[in-house]
């Protein structure tokens, strides 16, 4: 079976792949343009993908040799689910194995906004420490305040765990179901959306991105929020509408966001946003740990190779395929 893998991932997938006898194709250039890189999906039978390249009709109809897909990341948003069904094209993913290094980088955001850590840090490297004053760039604590979750599934609830054990903050969140598990063990409270808008100090966004929430968070969300909150978005750019966002900031209706993820992304260069002292942005390093690397590497070569065997994906993100 060939496979094409549009980047280099970690060496224990690929030996994987090696060693279960798949025909692998890795082009020396890790950035192809959209052209090249759909001539060589035309080539595969299955396709590893890394990043957010689109599998929308247009593709499935360019690329009918194409029989599955495993993607490198727990989110599926970039395939179109309905158009991969038609054709009968499993879409593997990775999901729970980045949940801790995920949630590392939201509580980090969170404490770094708190504390407008990365603004003081770009003042020390500019040579700009400065006498001691009592009232400059001052942060807030944490302690005791409410994290609202928007999506409580695995990476949300290690979130709300970090965040419970550190600073025993209150949990509230809004699912499209209960997590019973969060209620029990950390007293998390559902709650509806608007509530979770204006009771959070902090809310963190975790769940799956859908067109549906294109711009969920925007400038009549932010207006409803408190004025101390912070904003954290870990998951995808396109739950947060920018503009809307850096006005909310510079209007101080709330206090500060945290992304890892942006909208556009990659992120302008010149996104006034940026140079605000109460934003701290990373790109998109959610998952940029040797060990959840390696797990999503291991769990995208399964996923291909029970393919190549007549197997069920043991990490599916569409298994009404197999039904």
């Amino acid at each position: 079976m060939k496979v094409f893998i549009n980047k280099r991932i970690p060496e224990i997938g690929l030996q994987m792949l090696n060693e279960a006898g798949l025909d692998l194709t890795i082009p020396e250039n890790q950035n192809l343009s959209p052209e090249e890189w759909l001539r060589y999906c035309q080539d595969a039978d299955a396709i590893l993908n890394v990043g957010q390249n689109k599998y929308d009709q247009s593709f499935f109809e360019s690329c009918p040799n194409v029989k599955a897909i495993a993607l490198f990341s727990v989110g599926f948003d970039a395939v179109n689910i309905d158009e991969a069904n038609k054709r009968n094209i499993p879409v593997g993913n990775t999901p729970d194995v980045l949940s801790r290094a995920t949630s590392d980088i939201a509580f980090l955001l969170m404490q770094s906004v708190a504390r407008r850590a990365s603004f003081n840090f770009e003042k020390v490297k500019a040579g700009e420490w400065g006498d001691f004053d009592p009232l400059h760039a001052l942060g807030q604590e944490l302690y005791g305040k409410t994290l609202g979750v928007f999506g409580l599934g695995r990476i949300g609830f290690e979130m709300a765990e970090k965040s419970k054990k550190a600073f025993d903050m209150n949990i509230i969140y809004h699912n499209r179901s209960h997590n019973e598990e969060a209620e029990k063990e950390l007293g998390a409270k559902y709650v509806s959306f608007e509530e979770l808008v204006s009771q959070s100090d902090v809310l963190s966004i975790h769940a799956s991105f859908t067109q549906e929430h294109a711009d969920l968070f925007n400038q009549a969300v932010f207006e409803k929020m408190k004025p101390n909150a912070i904003f954290v978005n870990t998951a995808r750019g396109g739950f947060h509408n920018q503009t809307d966002l850096y006005n909310a900031l510079i209007e101080k209706k709330i206090w500060g966001a945290g992304l890892d993820v942006t909208n556009p992304e990659p992120i302008l260069h010149d996104d006034p946003i940026l140079g605000l002292s109460n934003v701290c942005v990373l790109p998109h390093i959610g998952s940029a740990t040797v060990e959840a690397r390696n797990g999503m590497a291991k769990f995208a070569a399964e996923n291909l190779i029970a393919f190549s065997k007549g197997e069920k994906m043991p990490h599916c993100a569409n298994p009404e395929v197999y039904q």
